[in-house]
C-alpha cells in the first residue's frame, strides 16, 4: 500500500488543524486493497438502470478517533453505482455515503455535502473509499465538521480510482458526472434514509474543487431533479492548457503526467502513449501506480518533451478539442458559487482563477469571489475550507448570497 511522506504528512497534519479537528494516528483493520476486493469490480454488463441507481451496497465500520466528538458512531456506506464517462458511455464508480447517528432536526430534509476530494493519485489503492476506512484519509477534518453540523456527506471515487481501470485524472466532464451520480446514490440508498429533495451542496478543492464546479455546470442538464443550492470550490484547475503550461518542467510535472494520462484514458483517440520514448513508458507506468505522495516525486522538473518521440503533443489538433471541452466558465452554474483560490498558489496559477471568475461573471453566475492572500495551494485550503462549508451551510438556511460579479 502506498504510503504518504514526512512532508505531506506534515502538510495533510496542518490542514486538519487549521480545518478545526486536529487527526490522530491510530491503527487501522487489515483491508484488501480495492483491486483485491470482489466489491469494487461491477457486473459485466452492467444491470439495466439509470445514472446514480445503486449497484451494490455495504455497511462498513468507520469510526476514525475524530469523531468521537460525534454522540455516536456515523453511520457508513460503501456504494457501487451507475455513471457516466467523459464521452457518454454507461460505466460504475465506487463512493461512500456518511450519515450522522441522530436525527435530523432542522427544517425541512436533511441537506447533503456531494464531496470532492483532492488529488488523491492514480492507483486503485488510493481510493478515498479505501483511506477513510484506513482511517488515513487526510481531509478527514471536513467531513467531521459537516457531519457534526447534522448533514449527510457522499464521497465519489471518481471514475477507475478504486474501481477497474484507469482513472480519468483531471477530466472535469467525468469528475462531475461521478459527483452528480454519487448524490443520487447517496439519495436512492434506503439505508442512509435521504430525500430525494434533499438541499445538496457540492464541495471540492484542487481536483476536488474542479469536480465541484463542472457538476454545477453539467447538473441542469444531467442531473436536473437533484436540489442543487450551492457550490463551494477552491483551488480549481479550470483550463487544463494553462496548468499543464504552469507545471510542465516544474515541481508539479508528476501531475501534468497523470493529467495526460487521465485525457487519454478518457478519450482514446489522443495521441499519447505510441508516442511515449522509453523514458515516458516507465514514467508513466509509475504514475499509473502512485498515489499523491509517490506521484509528487515521480518526474519532477520533467518536461513532458522529456518523455515522448513527438514534441508538443498537447497542441495537437485532438489534444485542443478536448481540453476546450474541459474548461470551465462557458455554461453558468445551476447554482450560487463560492470561488476561493491562494493568490501564491504553486500548483493551480492564481492568474487563471481570476480569469474564470471573470468568465463566470460573463455568463451570469451568482458568484462570491475570495483570493486568499500569501496562501499557496494547501494553506489556501486549510485557511478557508472551514468558510466554504459555513457559506454552504448558509445556503441550506436560504440565507441571501452576496455576489462579487
Amino acid at each position: 500500500m502506498a504510503r504518504r511522506t514526512a512532508l505531506i504528512t506534515s502538510l495533510a497534519a496542518l490542514a486538519l488543524v487549521a480545518g478545526g479537528v486536529a487527526p490522530v494516528v491510530h491503527a487501522a483493520e487489515e483491508l484488501p486493497v480495492p483491486s483485491q476486493d470482489p466489491f469494487y469490480t461491477a457486473p459485466d454488463p452492467l444491470p439495466a438502470g439509470a445514472p446514480g441507481d445503486v449497484i451494490r451496497s455495504r455497511k462498513v465500520d468507520w469510526h476514525p478517533e475524530p469523531f468521537r466528538i460525534l454522540p455516536a458512531p456515523v453511520k457508513a456506506y460503501q456504494v457501487l453505482h451507475r455513471s457516466t464517462s467523459a464521452t457518454g458511455t454507461p460505466n460504475a464508480v465506487s463512493a461512500t455515503v456518511l450519515v450522522p447517528p441522530t436525527a435530523w432536526t432542522g427544517t425541512g430534509p436533511r441537506p447533503l455535502i456531494a464531496y470532492a476530494m483532492g488529488t488523491q493519485g492514480m492507483a486503485d489503492e488510493c481510493a478515498p473509499s479505501y483511506h477513510l476506512r484506513e482511517g488515513t484519509e487526510v481531509e478527514i477534518a471536513f467531513l467531521a465538521q459537516a457531519l457534526f453540523k447534522g448533514w449527510a456527506v457522499a464521497v465519489t471515487d471518481y471514475e477507475g480510482l478504486g474501481t477497474p481501470g484507469t482513472h480519468t485524472y483531471a477530466v472535469g466532464q467525468s469528475e462531475g458526472r461521478a459527483l452528480l451520480d454519487t448524490a443520487r446514490a447517496a439519495t436512492r440508498l434506503p439505508e442512509a434514509q435521504l430525500s430525494p429533495n434533499a438541499p445538496i451542496g457540492a464541495f471540492g478543492y484542487s481536483q476536488g474543487g474542479q469536480a465541484a464546479a463542472w457538476a454545477g455546470e453539467l447538473q441542469a442538464t444531467y442531473a436536473p431533479e437533484l436540489k442543487l443550492v450551492g457550490i463551494a470550490e477552491g483551488g480549481v484547475p479550470s483550463d487544463l492548457n494553462e496548468v499543464a503550461a504552469f507545471n510542465n518542467g516544474g515541481p508539479g510535472s508528476g501531475l501534468v503526467v497523470a493529467a495526460a494520462i487521465g485525457y487519454s484514458t478518457a478519450y482514446p483517440e489522443l495521441p499519447f502513449a505510441e508516442h511515449l520514448n522509453q523514458r515516458g513508458k516507465d514514467v508513466t507506468e509509475k504514475v499509473r501506480n502512485s498515489c499523491v505522495a509517490q506521484l509528487a516525486l515521480t518526474a519532477p522538473f520533467t518536461r513532458l518533451n522529456d518523455l515522448t518521440t513527438t514534441p508538443d503533443l498537447i497542441n495537437h489538433p485532438a489534444w485542443q478539442a478536448r481540453l476546450v471541452e474541459n474548461k470551465l466558465g462557458t455554461v453558468k452554474p445551476a447554482a450560487p458559487v463560492y470561488l476561493y483560490h491562494g493568490t501564491v498558489d504553486e500548483l493551480i496559477p492564481y492568474a487563471g482563477a481570476k480569469k474564470l471568475r471573470d468568465r463566470y461573471c460573463a455568463v451570469g453566475a451568482d458568484l462570491q469571489w475570495t483570493p486568499i492572500p500569501l496562501a499557496g495551494h494547501i494553506v489556501a485550503i486549510s485557511a478557508w475550507g472551514t468558510n466554504a462549508l459555513n457559506w454552504l451551510g448558509d445556503r441550506f438556511g436560504g440565507k441571501a448570497t452576496k455576489s462579487s460579479c
